[in-house]
């Protein structure tokens, strides 16, 4: 299986959207890196796997997927896995990811990213899904945590002990959603911080940095306005516990202009450099 090389930091990423193509592919380099959903490329033609084609020249790209269900117990489907399978052979991508979540039951897909119970069976599925996809991608496959509106009475672990549990029987590695982290923390008065240093370090190959929306019921992670105050702090805590992994600037709803989006990834590319420089310093 080849594993993510996670000595070397990509440094901070983007997703790519289709408002940006045009921009992304007219300016020079203008991030470390970009991320595609997986699931906007799987034909086998088409203007979008054009794009991620062209750009694949100048950029690492990673595919992060939305749509597997990786804990969906039925309708789990090894078909949407070859062609996620085919899509790594073309793109080669420097990371692969998707989500600790189900999605789908028999035929139906609910089109969401919904929470697990962190039940001892829960985990024994988890592990066989994830190894099942490894081996069909052939790489390691990062993790990633997810925001989530209910909790399960009767859990067996806690999430980081989950998802380390689950790194270590599989080798997958971790892909560590700081504002996912905070959205719980204000939803479920569960501790961030405490979260951040339960996960082993070993484990972590990519950060996810993003906005949220808050409202009189919840705070809803949807991934439409910039990296707030707190999720920084959060940021800088992991960047000590983890060290420089690569750290991806996510922004999916209201789509601003590209530079903006930059903006926010030179906030995150100075926090990974003063870390940087601590660490010289303390050493």
């Amino acid at each position: 299986m080849k594993e993510s090389s996670l000595s070397q930091s990509l440094g901070v990423g983007i997703g790519l959207r289709a408002p940006h193509y045009h921009d992304l592919r007219a300016r020079e380099r203008c991030a470390g890196w970009l991320e595609a959903h997986t699931e906007n490329y799987l034909g086998d033609g088409g203007y979008d796997l054009h794009v991620l084609t062209r750009l694949r020249e100048r950029y690492p790209i990673s595919l992060h997927g939305v749509g597997l269900g990786l804990g969906s117990t039925r309708g789990f489907s090894p078909e949407h896995l070859q062609r996620i399978a085919a899509l790594v052979r073309r793109i080669d991508p420097c990371l692969v990811s998707e989500h600790l979540c189900w999605g789908a039951v028999a035929d139906r897909s609910l089109n969401d990213l919904l929470p697990l119970p962190l039940t001892d069976a829960a985990l024994a599925l988890m592990c066989d899904r994830v190894t099942r996809m490894q081996d069909a991608l052939q790489r390691q496959v990062l993790v990633e945590n997810i925001s989530t509106y209910l909790r399960f009475a009767g859990d067996d672990l806690d999430e980081p002990g989950f998802l380390n549990e689950l790194a270590l029987r599989t080798g997958c590695g971790i892909l560590l959603d700081i504002n996912n982290l905070y959205v719980n923390q204000c939803n479920h008065g569960t501790d961030a911080a405490a979260y951040i240093d339960a996960i082993a370090t070993r484990h972590v190959g990519e950060i996810h940095l993003a906005g949220h929306l808050v409202t009189d019921l919840a705070v809803i992670d949807h991934h439409g306005d910039r990296v707030c105050e707190a999720v920084w702090k959060l940021y800088r805590r992991a960047l000590c516990r983890f060290g420089d992994v690569p750290t991806l600037i996510e922004w999916d709803t209201d789509v601003p202009a590209l530079d903006v989006l930059l903006d926010e990834a030179a906030r995150a590319r100075q926090c990974q450099d003063t870390f940087l420089a601590e660490a010289v310093h303390a050493a």
